[in-house]
């Protein structure tokens, strides 16, 4: 292998850089780094007495695809939402609730309508006290949480999307959540749209 100002490498060069290149894998899609050439003198062997380099094939690390990208809620459904001609399929209010106890609660919640075929819930989490009794408190913690950790990847096979909620159903302090089908469609057998 030639190195860029046109050298050979040398045995011990070669050696080493074999070393490295075994601790190593290629990108998904990239070809496995060459092994340089062989020293000047074993090139002038011929083939037939050359030894079978046997290498196994490199190992590639499969990842599992990423999550799809959440997409706002559709105009129509949004406006059957606060006309009520669309229903809400589930409701849960997180009001009261610490961060750990509701990222649960919420996780749980979604995972739950959603293999109950709910298509729409009704996140609740309050807009925090206008009142400040302590400086060092914070207020609507949960209300600005919820929209991050809808965007989480173990979140994304659930949601579809969401959007803030008409002032019907609790305006800047609710979220109108879009589910994914779930994989037994709806109680009954029969599959949604």
């Amino acid at each position: 292998m030639k190195r860029r100002g046109g050298r050979r490498l040398s045995e011990e060069e070669a050696k080493l850089w074999r070393h490295v290149t075994r601790s190593i894998r290629p990108l998904p899609g990239h070809t496995p780094p060459l092994e340089p050439a062989p020293a000047p003198e074993a090139e002038a062997t011929s083939p037939e007495h050359r030894p079978a380099e046997a290498s196994p094939p490199a190992k590639i690390e499969r990842r599992p695809p990423a999550p799809p990208p959440l997409v706002p809620l559709e105009r129509r459904l949004m406006r059957d939402l606060r006309r009520g001609i669309d229903r809400i399929d589930a409701r849960i209010d997180l009001h009261g609730m610490r961060q750990n106890e509701a990222y649960y609660a919420l996780l749980g919640f979604l995972r739950r309508a959603q293999g109950e075929g709910a298509r729409v819930a009704l996140v609740v989490t309050g807009k925090g006290s206008t009142a400040v009794a302590d400086p060092f408190s914070e207020r609507g913690v949960l209300r600005r949480l919820v929209p991050h950790w809808l965007g989480l990847a173990e979140m994304r096979p659930v949601v579809v999307g969401f959007s803030t909620a008409s002032r019907e159903h609790g305006g800047d302090g609710a979220l109108y959540v879009r589910l994914r089908k779930g994989a037994k469609g709806r109680p009954g057998g029969e599959a949604r749209p």
